[in-house]
């Protein structure tokens, strides 16, 4: 059986990476993502979603290190609950697209959880 403090970097790698991940591809989707933001309203639509990307990564980064984790994965929680808003509006949608973006929001909730642990115990 692995050590505890083993199982939470595991954990904090798995949880960050994937933001690290998601936030070095939306630098190469960073046109499309700014379009997409600027047709749901969203104002200053370029300079927001640069910004996801430095919380995403910086963030991400943060976690799979260990430091300030509870910060991280509150800063984390933050941009779930802005990108949720942002890209899975599932009441514009009918049929497949919309149980997409459905499951997407379902994904964030347990992320957002999964964060809210990390928080309880401080690692």
């Amino acid at each position: 059986m692995l050590e505890p403090s083993t199982l939470a970097f595991f954990g904090r790698l798995l949880l960050g990476g994937a933001f690290v991940f998601a936030g070095l591809r939306n630098i190469a989707n960073a046109k499309l993502l700014a379009g997409m933001m600027g047709a749901r309203g969203v104002p200053q639509a370029r300079l927001v979603l640069w910004a996801g990307i430095v919380l995403q990564t910086v963030a991400g980064s943060m976690l799979i290190a260990g430091f300030q984790a509870p910060y991280a994965a509150a800063a984390l929680i933050a941009f779930l609950i802005c990108g949720t808003l942002m890209f899975h509006n599932f009441w514009d949608h009918v049929g497949p697209e919309r149980a997409a973006r459905i499951n997407g929001i379902v994904g964030n909730v347990a992320l957002a959880g999964s964060f809210l642990f990390v928080i309880a115990v401080g690692q």
